[in-house]
């Protein structure tokens, strides 16, 4: 990459958020919180997955706690970055680092996509086709779609980021945001832009986004018509209040991820762009397990069983 006076640009500098010092410590001070409390909500959820037998055998929980473990990993792509920013004055990160950033952030957004999908298929089978279920959603079959989503959702975007990354860019390298995000770093791109990098990010944005999309509603949708022509009124009511919050997951990640990646951003204001971008990075992953699990009488029953099983412990353990 070189500049317009031929000097290599060897970092950028990360703008974050524009505010005086008593707001900074104010937002260093709850995102700190925040991303103690979702990494203690994913963490308990797989320790619960892992150590509770019953748990461990059903599909769905598997699902879940992989899902937690790529919620653990998602958080950790950008929030321990944007408080380092917050705490000091240092906003520069170097070029490797911000393309890494780049690729690792959008590898486990789309691998989140493909596992909402795998989570409505599993919801599809076990409501439409209850006979079928345990022979299709085996443990084997479970931990191959798991797999699958993995390796889907970092190769989707080999290929953009690389190619974003061969283009020119002109100063001032400054990206006016708290991450590496494509949209402020194709603004440093040295007219005249290269079209393969950004047809082939525009093609996977809307491919991974809009087809996995496209994909749930259809589950979903068949899901809600099988139950309000098969189910009784009793069992109806808990199956919809349990795909409701199914419904809800999705919608707070493809809610903001779509309006920034998928439709036409125009001259939306760079703190609206922020804004929303904290939302699926930050909140979501907060949200996702009290959503998923803290309403859920089977994790609550898993709870129960490790916490007599650890004062089982700790009586013996006194006696002793």
């Amino acid at each position: 990459m070189e500049l317009a006076n031929r000097t290599t640009v060897q970092e950028f500098i990360l703008l974050g958020f524009e505010v005086g010092q008593p707001q900074r410590l104010l937002l260093l001070g709850f995102f700190t919180l925040l991303y103690m409390i979702t990494m203690a909500e994913n963490i308990t959820i797989i320790t619960l997955v892992v150590l509770d037998t019953h748990l461990s055998r059903l599909p769905m929980y598997i699902l879940l706690s992989n899902f937690s473990w790529l919620e653990i990993c998602y958080v950790s792509t950008t929030v321990p970055r944007m408080l380092f920013d917050l705490a000091s004055s240092h906003k520069t990160i170097s070029f490797s680092s911000c393309f890494l950033q780049f690729y690792i952030f959008f590898s486990l957004g789309s691998t989140e996509c493909f596992f909402l999908s795998a989570m409505a298929l599993d919801r599809y089978l076990a409501i439409c086709h209850p006979l079928r279920y345990p022979q299709i959603m085996s443990p084997n079959f479970c931990y191959a779609l798991v797999t699958l989503c993995w390796v889907l959702g970092f190769m989707t975007y080999i290929v953009p980021v690389t190619l974003i990354s061969k283009m020119s860019f002109c100063g001032p390298n400054l990206i006016d945001h708290f991450l590496c995000d494509p949209g402020p770093i194709l603004a440093l791109a040295c007219p005249p832009l290269a079209t393969a990098p950004l047809i082939s990010q525009i093609f996977m944005d809307v491919l991974v986004i809009l087809g996995n999309i496209v994909f749930v509603v259809l589950s979903y949708g068949s899901v809600i018509v099988t139950l309000v022509k098969n189910s009784r009124k009793g069992n109806r009511l808990k199956s919809f209040s349990t795909i409701s919050f199914h419904l809800m997951v999705v919608t707070l990640f493809y809610g903001p991820v779509a309006g920034l990646y998928v439709m036409p951003s125009g001259e939306i204001n760079s703190s609206v762009i922020k804004i929303v971008t904290l939302c699926y990075t930050a909140i979501t992953p907060f949200l996702n397990p009290m959503i998923y699990c803290l309403r859920n009488d089977q994790v609550k029953e898993a709870l129960c069983r490790l916490w007599r099983r650890k004062a089982i412990f700790f009586k013996r353990k006194v006696a002793v």
